[in-house]
């Protein structure tokens, strides 16, 4: 499994780089700060419409056109592995199929990732695993909160459409804010990001007597504990899976 650590990097862009040596990325459309160090020193990176931050600071919906033009100068770098396709986190189901349709038909050559929202229908997800090479999980509505039952229990009906009877996915998943070992081990994912190294390294009161001295430090300590745990082979159904601690095991 692929764990993209979300961009930027708490501290200076010297301590941003140190962090990013051999990682693997994800560079937001709204905050570009790192995608100088991101080019240089990470592994692979992917690029992040911002929807999720539009939507949750009320400031308005993506500019597709500007975002399409962000990613087209970089869509030759050998270490781009693709981009979020433009989505609308409180719009309807047919909102977003409109904003994917559109897509493909202006940029098809993009490497590009649909956005499947928690709260659209399972018929739109079972579409989108059949006609994508990688589909992208985002919580939304009733189930914006991963890790809640509720969040569990659309997860659950989700992954019964998007697996086959023996669990596999059928076709490659991403999850969006979902790189928390106590979800991702019990998903059969082939990627997912989160900003908790970026946001956390800031935070001081995680590390104890012996906290690192620099940023980098503290984002790659909780990086390094992100990246001991690997998503699950397949989908088990109703099973019970052993809870994680990441910094009390």
């Amino acid at each position: 499994m692929i764990h993209y650590h979300g961009t930027p990097i708490s501290g200076s862009r010297q301590e941003a780089s140190r962090f990013l040596v051999g990682r693997h990325a994800l560079v937001p459309f709204k905050s570009q700060d790192d995608i100088n160090a991101v080019l240089e020193f990470s592994q692979s990176f992917v690029f992040d419409n911002s929807a999720f931050s539009y939507w949750k600071s009320g400031k308005g919906d993506v500019d597709v056109k500007s975002y399409f033009e962000w990613v087209h100068r970089f869509q030759g770098h050998p270490n781009l592995d693709w981009c979020l396709i433009p989505d609308k986190i409180d719009g309807t189901e047919e909102q977003n199929k409109l904003l994917v349709k559109q897509w493909l038909g202006l940029y098809p050559k993009v490497k590009s990732v649909p956005v499947w929202h928690m709260h659209d229908s399972l018929e739109w997800l079972d579409y989108l695993s059949q006609t994508f090479i990688t589909v992208a999980l985002g919580s939304s509505g009733q189930y914006a909160h991963p890790g809640t039952n509720k969040w569990w229990g659309r997860m659950s009906e989700a992954m019964d459409v998007v697996c086959d009877s023996d669990g596999r996915a059928k076709c490659k998943l991403h999850g969006l804010r979902m790189l928390n070992p106590e979800i991702f081990t019990k998903l059969p994912l082939t990627s997912a990001d989160s900003t908790n190294a970026a946001v956390n390294a800031g935070s001081l009161k995680r590390f104890g007597m012996y906290m690192p001295t620099t940023s980098s430090q503290r984002a790659s300590v909780i990086a390094d504990r992100i990246e001991m745990y690997n998503s699950a082979p397949v989908w088990k159904r109703g099973s019970e899976q052993e809870s994680l601690d990441l910094f009390n095991e």
